[in-house]
């Protein structure tokens, strides 16, 4: 995939993460070509998230107003202003491994799938210790639009999938509770979703993460449930 013709976006959703942001886009940018390009959506940063973004002076980096909606639309802000082949997906504040990207794009051309999961390991903020060898492990992760309806194993940070699944996926619902399963779930529907066993990123998880790695009550569970198959349910029959 050294010689590819074709460039990739990533899409990164940013709000108050000066404390991880360099790190994070550092870790991206070894990943890059010179025609790839990062589309950042900032979502209102009042620390200095947009003051250490600038300090790159990269051309590959474009930053954009977020929608002041919350992460799913903030994500959705991204996703629509990305051009690449493919979009990856990023968060503000893990770190990108070596060869991340050329080695989701040779299992995405070579498996020609709609969309990738691929594994992580878990860190703590300061990434000095283990927290999972493997999410996947964790999580039992698998394809399956039941399995990943009844329990989500799609990872944002860790998902790559292919610009043509943008019309699908956009706009986002509101109701919904996770961007990353709605996009997952669209991608097998119109394709396929590969997991991919090697461990991409470090995941750090610390007191300001969004996303939660606990259950929410039973009752919350069934009605985010509902929500998601309703609006599953609607943009397939409008597709």
């Amino acid at each position: 995939m050294q010689d590819r013709d074709f460039f990739i976006s990533v899409a990164m959703a940013t709000y108050n993460g000066e404390r991880f942001i360099k790190e994070q886009i550092t870790s991206i940018l070894k990943n890059l070509k010179e025609n790839d390009e990062i589309i950042i959506s900032d979502d209102g940063s009042i620390d200095n998230t947009l003051t250490i973004i600038k300090s790159f002076c990269d051309s590959r980096i474009k930053i954009i107003e977020g929608p002041k909606k919350g992460v799913k639309q903030n994500f959705a802000n991204a996703i629509a202003n990305c051009s690449g082949k493919y979009i990856f997906l990023s968060d503000q504040d893990d770190i990108w491994l070596e060869n991340k990207v050329s080695k989701v794009l040779e299992v995405l051309e070579e498996r020609q799938c709609t969309g990738i999961v691929h594994d992580c390991i878990v860190v703590n903020e300061d990434t000095t210790q283990n927290l999972m060898d493997s999410f996947f492990e964790h999580r039992k992760s698998k394809s399956g639009i039941i399995r990943n309806i009844y329990k989500n194993r799609y990872l944002g940070c860790c998902m790559a999938f292919s610009k043509d699944m943008a019309k699908s996926i956009l706009p986002i619902p509101e109701t919904i509770e996770m961007h990353d399963q709605w996009i997952g779930l669209l991608c097998e529907k119109y394709g396929s979703v590969y997991f991919m066993k090697e461990k991409l990123i470090k995941y750090r998880r610390h007191y300001g993460n969004v996303s939660a790695m606990h259950h929410y009550p039973l009752l919350k569970m069934i009605q985010n449930r509902v929500s998601l198959i309703r609006e599953f349910w609607k943009r397939i029959k409008k597709n």
